[in-house]
């Protein structure tokens, strides 16, 4: 899969060792996109657990959604997370370091207000002869406690751009700085060290950061040519569920965001979680809402009702698509995603409630409008009951209206996209055909035994088409899939057409004969 750019021209593909077995059991990996206090702008950073983000991008911020959402997401069972930070508008602190005739300004690479960066100057082990180069420091210190996060040092470097090392060589590879012109004449004064007549002092900043405005849809979107908002993700190999928390208190993402979200997802194989609006106050509002929305797509799944927060002194609904992000990636690793989400392993836990109650009437007319219930049960706790997609109303996917033979479909093309992208490029070409079929029949069979299945009656067909040099654009391997999704009354048959420049997934409308 694509891992990210190193330039707009070249890319990298990571390709799986050849023949090796499909796991089956391959971690689940969800995305947020939203608003931090603090971080990398458009960089899909991976988080572990609630303290990774704090420490990362600040925690949880009253004036985002973010942080409450990947606090859900890891409270229901969540695992693998990365996380996009957008901004609109926002701006890092500069400093200013007074130089022989003009400054040296640096402004951090990371926007914000907390984001505290420091810096320093000496001459020590420069030549006093010398008088064009300097040592500089930059500190990155914590706003809780003033403790050093991280520091850069860079000895030996001028300010003229024809020295063999000119400080904008130097900082291009920094995590913290970027220099900004004009560059002064000569070089910043000293402001520790020898040269000094007092201890260390760094320089703080001459202008704070800024955290710019709320954000819209484009700021979610992004740029495909800049590798920003939802592109960002496009360097990492692995994209299972995708949810954009709301904006701003009271806004969602709106229509743009959702339907490039979407599209996105359907190019990667990936689902995303849409979060009922505010204004779906009862079953019936919601039915109809669903209906003027006009969303008709497997690759997204919503919820009705919004929750509460238990002893909070915010008793609105809210949005709990990273609490669902969760619970998916937990019934993976524990069942697979063909597993039945309403079981009590699978429950909200206790600090969330449904913000209304929902009666049989109601589940069965949400269900049919492509929305998931979520019912509190005898015991309080609240169960998602439904599984279902938006996919409803679509001849051509309407296999996917079920959220589990959707999740399932999608974790077999990805999975075996992934490992048999190795044939594309094996120079031997005898008997290629039987390998990978030998190799998807052996992970389709695991997948049988685990119980994915409604029968044992899957069927694997492999064409390693003509023989070509594997440099050749024209080579291809084709693998055809057969299958019954467990709770599925109709058979799915897909086509993954793997090539030089990628593999293509479609549906097929015939069934493939077994590989001899």
């Amino acid at each position: 899969m694509l891992t990210g750019p190193f330039d707009s021209k070249i890319r990298v593909t990571e390709i799986s060792p050849m023949d090796q077995p499909i796991d089956r059991r391959s971690q689940t990996t969800a995305a947020f996109i939203g608003r931090a206090l603090r971080g990398p702008l458009n960089t899909a950073v991976p988080i572990r657990g609630m303290a990774d983000f704090s420490r990362r991008f600040g925690g949880v911020w009253s004036r985002s959604s973010l942080g409450p959402a990947v606090e859900q997401f890891f409270a229901h069972g969540g695992r693998q997370l990365h996380v996009v930070r957008v901004a609109n508008n926002a701006r890092g602190a500069m400093i200013c370091l007074p130089a022989h005739h003009g400054v040296l300004v640096l402004r951090a690479l990371e926007p914000g207000s907390t984001e505290q960066i420091r810096a320093a100057v000496d001459y020590d082990g420069i030549d006093t002869a010398d008088t064009e180069c300097f040592n500089l420091v930059v500190q990155r210190v914590s706003p809780v406690n003033g403790h050093v996060i991280d520091q850069e040092i860079y000895r030996r470097v001028s300010t003229d751009p024809e020295h063999k090392t000119y400080i904008g060589d130097a900082l291009l590879s920094s995590a913290l700085i970027t220099l900004q012109l004009p560059l002064p004449a000569g070089r910043p004064a000293a402001t520790m060290g020898r040269h000094v007549g007092h201890g260390t002092a760094y320089v703080g900043h001459a202008q704070r950061g800024s955290d710019g405005s709320d954000l819209c849809d484009y700021d979610l979107i992004g740029s495909a040519a800049k590798g920003t908002g939802l592109f960002a993700l496009d360097a990492i190999d692995r994209l299972d569920l995708l949810y954009l928390p709301p904006l701003a208190r009271g806004q969602d993402a709106g229509p743009a965001a959702l339907l490039a979200a979407e599209r996105y997802c359907r190019r990667r194989g990936g689902m995303l979680i849409v979060d009922p609006p505010s204004t779906w106050t009862d079953a019936q509002s919601a039915v109809a809402g669903m209906r003027q929305t006009g969303y008709r797509s497997p690759n997204m799944l919503s919820y009705f009702p919004r929750m509460t927060l238990r002893g909070s002194d915010d008793p609105s609904p809210r949005g709990v698509g990273g609490a669902i992000a969760g619970l998916l990636s937990k019934l993976d690793a524990l069942e697979g995603p063909w597993g039945d989400l309403a079981q009590r392993a699978f429950a909200f836990n206790r600090t969330l409630a449904p913000a209304l109650g929902v009666d049989g009437n109601d589940l069965a007319q949400l269900n049919r409008a492509g929305l998931n219930a979520i019912v509190a049960d005898d015991s309080g706790r609240a169960l998602v009951r439904g599984a279902v997609t938006l996919g409803r109303g679509s001849e051509s996917d309407r296999q996917f209206a079920l959220l589990p033979a959707r999740r399932l479909s999608l974790a077999i093309t990805n999975n075996v996209e992934r490992a048999t992208r190795w044939a594309i490029f094996e120079a031997d070409g005898t008997r290629l055909s039987e390998r990978v079929y030998s190799q998807v029949d052996a992970y389709m069979q695991s997948l049988a035994e685990a119980g994915a299945f409604a029968d044992t009656n899957y069927r694997v067909q492999c064409d390693a088409g003509p023989k070509l040099p594997p440099a050749d654009p024209a080579r291809s391997i084709t693998v055809l899939l057969m299958f019954r999704p467990r709770g599925c009354n109709e058979q799915v048959s897909v086509t993954l057409h793997q090539t030089i420049s990628g593999c293509r997934v479609a549906s097929t409308a015939f069934a493939p004969a077994a590989c001899a």
